[in-house]
């Protein structure tokens, strides 16, 4: 008998198109082979080619999704696994640090596990979706609800009903911002108590002095108009008294209304410069670890758009807030006072437009924190794009970079037009509402007017009351969408405030008066997340001592000098300093001892002398040059058109990299701190210009301990001690001549890289005019 399976059953768009998807060749005849071919009425539903083995050393394999079962084989195995679907089953997906991991679990153990580079992901998540969807129908014979929307557009995975964000596609998990988190802005607007409660008591009298001018038509057309109308003549007197309080009414609003309105805008600007200060402090107190998985413009979004958006909220509509709060309260006073019944009829409308409020504000929640997040998506377009421009075209890449935005825009689009959608029926729904209510205030006050139960001035006040308590209803509605827009902008920036560093402050701080420069590693450890990078790493460098770190890529170098600078803290064993644990040193006190030469230096958009003066911003004019001159920066810098005055253009690209290195020698030269580290300093720049360099570094590391990174092994022949690292563990220590002589790890890296140098220097004889070596690139 043919069992029925859920590809049959859900429409076809909800599987990946029309038809299944096609297994490669290859691996068709594979299966063929292992005797594990698909059954006629066992249906192909997805598949995912694997490419790394246990080792995470690329390999060929494969996991297959059909209507029946799962197969699947890596290079680890012999041969075909397959399990059938059954109750405790389950399939999960997880990416860390580059590596995507599919586990298969039944209750008890681990089943399977694969592993993958992240090109697959997007491939992964349909293929975990489509096993969790079958397994549903396999052991409930329900078919689970697609959304309309079928497949996310950016990445085909199916959606789940209700489901409008993608879980491949979003690599957060994102909580719905809470109407609470607006209370936490309470800590900035402390400060400002005293303005806030001079707001609050002027929105009171405000409001008040504005509810008088409708009292005031009762006995207008109660004592003047109707018996006028009867032939009674006018009282010039009581018409001046009762325009008169009109007027004065109006004339007292409007400056209460002033007042109050220029005192809350001060506060909410001051209350948005505190948050968006603190904000910005606290995001330079985290780690280097934060950063690497946060994009700028992202960032950027939330500290500029996102407090702007609080400002607002706080200035404007949380002022209305208050004043339809007080206006709806106090009119319902006045309008029981008036008459109990007419009151009761009037608030007929406000159970419903409640209820309204509540279910609208639920699909606003999300909708709006998803738009900022989605609108920083474009920031991020730009933030990539607009730095990097010289590559872009270089490359001829701007119609790829524009087609980028574009669809960064249109996803903006789309996700602004799902919340558009909910408000824009809202929001007239409550107007609509508002009228009806109003349409049933006037029949039943005509009503009792036949009656000779009220009188024409007590239905016209009340009609001009409840104008202005309908009004002040449907404010308050519209307030649910900025205060939803307010409570996601201050979500994504509590987000920031509540991150703490990786690399803390220490409770019991320990003061340096002055450092020599003595680092011991103590059996140091480092892993980023589970992967473990550096194991068992000790070793001593003397004050004034030289040591050059040497190894292959990624066996362990620039962790260590991130350790050592503290930019990330050690998993395991300790760094001293002079006999003191770094982590019980201020973070930003032990750093001032660290001079750093980075390779790709990093210079900011202003003039020369205020780049080489960034760590030391008090230095004067004779200071910052005699570190130029140290660092052979000097007579380019004259050469310039205005000198030291000269502007580098952001990130430097006013210079060449050689240019660029020597001004972050001055730089660090200019701190004169005891400690120093040369991250590959001289890696991006041709020999001339390294030979330029390394004079500018022979000044730098004199009397100074120093950890130098090379690209170029020849430039280390000058360090005390060479450190060989693999696999991130110290295999070798010794002199250059020393680990020659052993022919071991470093000996075969420097035969290696003295080929291809020579090359390299060749080449470089044939195509440089000797008369035509200079400065720049």
């Amino acid at each position: 008998m043919t069992r029925p399976d859920l590809s049959s059953a859900l429409p076809a768009a909800t599987l990946g198109g029309p038809s299944p998807p096609a297994l490669p060749a290859d691996w068709s005849a594979r299966l063929q082979a292992a005797g594990m071919a698909l059954a006629e009425d066992e249906r192909l539903l997805a598949w995912l080619a694997i490419d790394l083995d246990a080792s995470l050393r690329f390999a060929p394999g494969m996991i297959i999704v059909t209507s029946e079962r799962l197969l699947a084989i890596s290079a680890d195995d012999t041969q075909w696994q397959a399990w059938n679907y059954r109750p405790g089953l389950t399939l999960a997906r997880r990416d860390h640090a580059g590596v995507g991991t599919l586990e298969l679990c039944d209750a008890s153990s681990l089943l399977g596990h694969w592993r993958y580079t992240l090109g697959s992901d997007v491939a992964a998540g349909r293929l975990v979706d489509h096993f969790a969807r079958q397994l549903s129908f396999r052991l409930t014979g329900e078919i689970p609800a697609v959304s309309a929307l079928a497949l996310c557009p950016n990445c085909e995975t199916p959606l789940l009903a209700g489901q409008e964000e993608c879980p491949v596609c979003s690599k957060e998990i994102h909580e719905p911002p809470s109407t609470w988190t607006l209370l936490r802005l309470g800590r900035f607007a402390r400060p400002y108590r005293g303005q806030l409660l001079a707001g609050f008591l002027l929105s009171l009298l405000t409001t008040a002095a504005t509810l008088v001018a409708p009292y005031l038509t009762m006995p207008l057309m109660d004592n003047v108009l109707i018996p006028y109308q009867n032939g009674k003549a006018i009282d010039p007197g009581l018409v001046a008294l009762y325009l008169s309080g009109l007027l004065g009414s109006s004339l007292v609003a409007w400056v209460l209304g002033w007042g109050r309105t220029y005192i809350l805008a001060l506060v909410s600007e001051r209350i948005g410069a505190d948050l968006r200060t603190t904000t910005y402090e606290h995001l330079l107190k985290l780690s280097q670890e934060y950063f690497g998985g946060k994009r700028t413009g992202d960032l950027m979004a939330r500290i500029g758009s996102e407090t702007d958006r609080i400002n607002i909220f706080i200035s404007l509509h949380l002022l209305d807030f208050a004043t339809d709060v007080l206006m709806i309260v106090m009119t319902t006073a006045i309008l029981v006072s008036i008459h109990p019944w007419l009151a009761a009829v009037t608030l007929l409308p406000l159970p419903i437009i409640a209820w309204l409020i509540h279910v609208v504000r639920e699909r606003l929640r999300t909708g709006f924190e998803r738009v900022d997040r989605v609108w920083a998506e474009v920031t991020n377009v730009l933030a990539d794009t607009i730095p990097g421009i010289r590559v872009v075209k270089a490359f001829a890449q701007e119609q790829r970079e524009a087609a980028r935005f574009r669809a960064a825009n249109a996803h903006n689009l789309d996700v602004n037009d799902r919340v558009n959608k909910v408000w824009s029926l809202f929001s007239p729904t409550v107007t609509l509402l508002t009228e009806l209510g109003l349409l049933i205030v006037w029949a039943f006050g005509i009503w009792q007017i036949a009656k000779d139960k009220i009188t024409v001035g007590v239905l016209t006040a009340f009609l001009a009351y409840i104008s202005r308590f309908y009004l002040r209803l449907d404010s308050m509605s519209r307030i649910v969408s900025v205060t939803q827009k307010a409570a996601a902008g201050a979500k994504r920036i509590f987000d920031i405030l509540d991150h703490v560093s990786s690399v803390p402050e220490p409770i019991n701080p320990v003061h340096l008066p002055s450092v020599s420069g003595r680092i011991e590693l103590r059996s140091v450890g480092f892993r980023y997340g589970t992967r473990s990078v550096t194991r068992d790493i000790s070793i001593v460098i003397e004050p004034g001592e030289m040591v050059g770190l040497v190894g292959h890529s990624g066996s362990g170098k620039s962790t260590l000098v991130n350790l050592i600078s503290r930019f990330y803290d050690v998993t395991e064993g300790a760094i001293l300093i002079d006999g003191v644990d770094v982590r019980s040193i201020p973070v930003a006190e032990y750093r001032k001892n660290i001079g750093l030469v980075l390779q790709e230096p990093f210079l900011f958009f202003g003039t020369i002398a205020e780049n080489i003066a960034y760590g030391r911003p008090t230095a004067t004019r004779c200071e910052i040059i005699a570190a130029a001159r140290a660092a052979h920066a000097h007579e380019f810098i004259l050469r310039l058109p205005h000198g030291y005055d000269s502007l580098v253009g952001e990130r430097g690209q006013a210079l060449s990299g050689g240019e660029r290195q020597r001004i972050s020698i001055a730089r660090a030269l200019l701190i004169d701190p005891p400690i120093l580290i040369l991250d590959e300093a001289t890696s991006s720049v041709d020999t001339t210009t390294e030979k330029e360099i390394q004079k500018a570094l022979d000044n730098l590391v004199r009397g100074r301990t120093t950890i130098a990174i090379a690209h170029r092994l020849s430039t280390l022949r000058d360090a005390n001690r060479l450190v060989v690292l693999d696999r991130g563990r110290i295999v070798e220590v010794g002199s250059h001549d020393e680990l020659m002589a052993r022919e071991g790890h470093y000996y075969r890296l420097y035969q290696a890289q003295a080929r291809n140098v020579d090359t390299e220097d060749q080449l470089h004889t044939l195509r440089v005019d000797p008369k035509d070596e200079g400065d720049r690139e």
